[in-house]
């Protein structure tokens, strides 16, 4: 059964896509990058700030679609600067404590000028 993963606990899709989509036991979330969930408007904080965020609306995804952060498989990560891996990394190995499958690259750039997007794949 597949089925559109919608919640408050992330930020609403700002184009033609879903917050997630649950394909049989396969959560896939679209990248998120840092979008305040209760005002949805784009931070414009630096790296630490952003990254928190995301993570923090990872969580709510995951969440509304009854898995956690131990049923990631994998990341897709995108960094606007690759000088900022160190602090993200530091971030991102305190939410993937589970250590998926991991993919991270520098882009040239990110919606709303982000400086990092992170998109997950889960599986129950």
């Amino acid at each position: 059964m597949n089925k559109i993963i919608s919640t408050d606990r992330a930020p609403k899709a700002i184009g033609p896509y879903s917050q997630a989509y649950l394909c049989g036991n396969t959560l896939y979330c679209s990248g998120q990058i840092a979008i305040n969930p209760e005002t949805n408007e784009f931070i414009n904080g630096g790296i630490e700030e952003q990254t928190s965020l995301i993570i923090k609306n990872i969580e709510g995804l995951l969440s509304a679609a009854g898995y956690t952060y131990d049923d990631v498989v994998k990341t897709t990560c995108f960094l606007a600067d690759i000088k900022d891996f160190t602090v993200f990394n530091g971030l991102y190995e305190k939410a993937f404590i589970s250590k998926p499958a991991r993919s991270c690259a520098a882009v040239k750039e990110l919606p709303k000028g982000a400086l990092v997007e992170i998109e997950v794949i889960a599986v129950k």
